[in-house]
């Protein structure tokens, strides 16, 4: 594509990035094709080509944002199934996030919009501020026909029950069972450990049970993606910057507090990196692994940072990715007398944007899942997006609604019992439009190597049993069973 940006607006690096990623299009349309909101829509300024164009108009007249250009980029999920399609890689994520961030400086939205992304990229980011706005919400439930626009969506989407806070997510180490293979990070974010806190602790289950030490940094949390896809990149940035010092203290050695709880003539002879302190950053929510992975492009030009985010950049891996390299083992349930054999479940794995076009990671999941002896079916039309995609499903939530229609529909065609994602975001979206269960991966796996049962799986395969004359869970009042709610689960018939 031919631009015309000039020498002085080319002087500026985000001006000349921009320029660089327009000059790659060809305009050949193969993105069109993939395009949820397109395929949805069929605007052609509802297609990356089109909103390539529009971004383009906007940089090179260097003039404010209107409400034309504000409408169709708001309207793009950032799933980036453009560029897994795109045979000339342009980079569209970064396009687009700086298109978002000149339209956060340069158009005002009116007041209602304004205010709601006011209070998204206030509350979600920080999770005490969160819970509490949850509580305030379910509190707010029976008056919601009397609150404003959009505020009845935010009310409608807080769940009935809201978990407590988890132990495993205050600054920590959690140290591995048996010889330590690796020392890793564990981003326990924000959203996540007041929605469904039972993920980080299957992570954390499964890494220990795998010889892998896990620090729960203190001063690291949101990873800065919420608020960076919204166009405020001031307060990305300062999420961002959180994690990355935070993290750079470990490998540095600094996090003596924690010294109590590591055995420190234990190396897992590694590298520089396991001496110093940390082998890997692990990310369990692939939306926060696509931004962290990019953290040395967000901070290039960054002299105090830049060197540290490209070093947490290359350090970070998503659960599966790093499972996968350590492989994992069926045989490490920590009381082998209660080993049973898992249910051979029919799983229809939901693989989330971040994850199979942010991150490139396609197999994995799959593979692993596979291994613990489920049946992983695939989804048609896998590569669209549930319409989750972080705050898009409050901010557009017609769009996000008939996204997800779409996808569970997919998804029922397969078959499947049970749905496995590895988002969030994905996970809460998605349930709202299906009465299958779904859980993380991670729990699965957790699961498969000795962990419990997930708790939303544990209840529909109990009553499933109980409906089909099965063989149902111990619920006898007298006292806890001993056995793992696995051990009286029937596999389904085939």
């Amino acid at each position: 594509m031919q631009t015309s940006f000039t020498a002085k607006q080319l002087a500026d690096p985000q001006t000349k990035t921009a320029n660089d990623i327009l000059r790659n299009c060809v305009h050949c349309g193969f993105c069109t094709a993939t395009c949820p909101t397109y395929v949805t829509l069929g605007d052609e300024l509802d297609s990356p080509r089109g909103r390539i164009y529009l971004i383009k108009d906007m940089l090179e007249e260097d003039r404010a944002a209107d409400a034309v250009t504000v409408k169709h980029i708001d309207r793009c999920l950032s799933c980036l199934s453009c560029m897994t399609t795109c045979p000339s890689g342009v980079h569209y994520m970064h396009l687009v996030d700086h298109a978002r961030a000149h339209i956060h400086e340069t158009y005002k939205r009116p007041l209602p919009e304004r205010a709601l992304r006011f209070i998204l990229a206030l509350v979600l980011p920080r999770p005490k501020l969160f819970r509490l706005s949850l509580l305030g919400a379910k509190l707010a439930k029976p008056f919601k026909a009397l609150l404003p626009g959009r505020l009845k969506g935010l009310v409608d989407m807080a769940p009935g029950q809201i978990p407590a806070p988890s132990e495993v997510d205050r600054p920590q180490v959690h140290n591995a069972i048996g010889k330590r293979r690796l020392r890793v990070a564990l981003l326990n974010g924000c959203a996540q450990k007041v929605l469904d806190p039972a993920i980080n602790e299957a992570t954390i289950r499964l890494l220990t049970r795998h010889g892998v030490e896990v620090v729960i940094a203190r001063g690291a949390g949101c990873c800065g993606a919420l608020t960076h896809h919204m166009g405020m990149n001031k307060a990305a940035h300062v999420s961002a910057a959180r994690n990355i010092n935070a993290w750079h203290d470990i490998i540095n050695g600094y996090d003596l507090e924690f010294a109590a709880n590591s055995d420190p003539d234990d190396d897992a002879g590694g590298g520089e990196d396991t001496v110093r302190g940390l082998d890997h950053i692990v990310i369990n929510t692939s939306g926060c692994g696509t931004t962290v992975k990019d953290y040395g492009f967000m901070f290039r030009n960054d002299p105090k940072l830049a060197g540290k985010a490209a070093r947490i950049s290359a350090m970070t891996r998503d659960i599966t990715e790093l499972m996968c390299e350590l492989g994992l083992r069926l045989d490490l349930a920590l009381d082998p007398s209660l080993k049973s054999d898992l249910p051979k479940l029919k799983i229809a794995y939901h693989s989330a944007c971040s994850m199979q076009h942010g991150q490139k990671i396609t197999s994995q999941p799959v593979e692993l899942l596979e291994s613990c002896g489920f049946e992983v079916y695939p989804v048609p039309e896998s590569h669209l997006c549930c319409g989750s995609a972080g705050t898009y499903n409050l901010l557009q939530p017609d769009m996000a609604q008939s996204l997800r229609d779409r996808k569970v529909a997919n998804i029922e065609t397969t078959g499947a019992q049970v749905i496995a994602a590895g988002n969030l975001g994905c996970i809460i979206h998605i349930r709202s439009g299906t009465d299958l269960p779904i859980v993380h991966s991670v729990e699965l796996l957790d699961w498969a190597t000795g962990g419990p049962c997930p708790s939303a799986l544990e209840a529909y395969l109990a009553n499933g049993a109980a409906a089909s004359g099965q063989r149902n869970f111990d619920h006898d009042q007298t006292g806890a069973s001993e056995h793992r709610p696995q051990d009286f689960i029937v596999p389904p018939a085939a």
